[in-house]
């Protein structure tokens, strides 16, 4: 299986994915995505394969959002798009590819939804979550 992971090592979320796709078995290919940001076309294509707003997509938190006006509702999807091609920082993250689909994994837990393979172990975030129990079963 082929996971890819569009990754912030800076970002806490995006760590505790990287650790859950390792825990299931799977060494995804990372794309640190601050520096190697995808094409316009790329970008495109994700959003389009999350089947979310392009908005949605959008990282207010340590970003240019604000100074940028982003929070305007009437900039179109083109003009957000652009945004984030000038600032791949306002990219949120860590967006996960698989074979089962792409989604912005916020919480991290959300990419258990999109790995085929069990966990294989007991799993918690930095924070100290448990997410994972032993027996590789999600905590609910």
């Amino acid at each position: 299986m082929t996971v890819t992971l569009y990754h912030n090592p800076d970002c806490g979320t995006s760590r505790n994915v990287l650790a859950l796709i390792r825990n299931s078995g799977e060494e995804p290919q990372i794309i640190e995505y601050l520096k190697t940001p995808p094409s316009r076309a790329e970008l495109m294509d994700l959003v389009h394969r999350m089947d979310i707003p392009v908005r949605m997509l959008l990282r207010e938190k340590g970003t240019p959002f604000h100074e940028l006006r982003l929070d305007d509702p009437t900039l179109s999807n083109d003009t957000l798009i652009d945004a984030m091609m000038a600032h791949p920082i306002l990219i949120n993250r860590p967006i996960v590819v698989t074979p089962l689909g792409v989604k912005l994994c916020r919480p991290s837990e959300a990419v258990l939804d999109m790995l085929p393979g069990p966990q294989r172990g007991a799993f918690a975030k930095e924070d100290g979550e448990k997410v994972v129990d032993q027996t590789g079963r999600r905590i609910v």
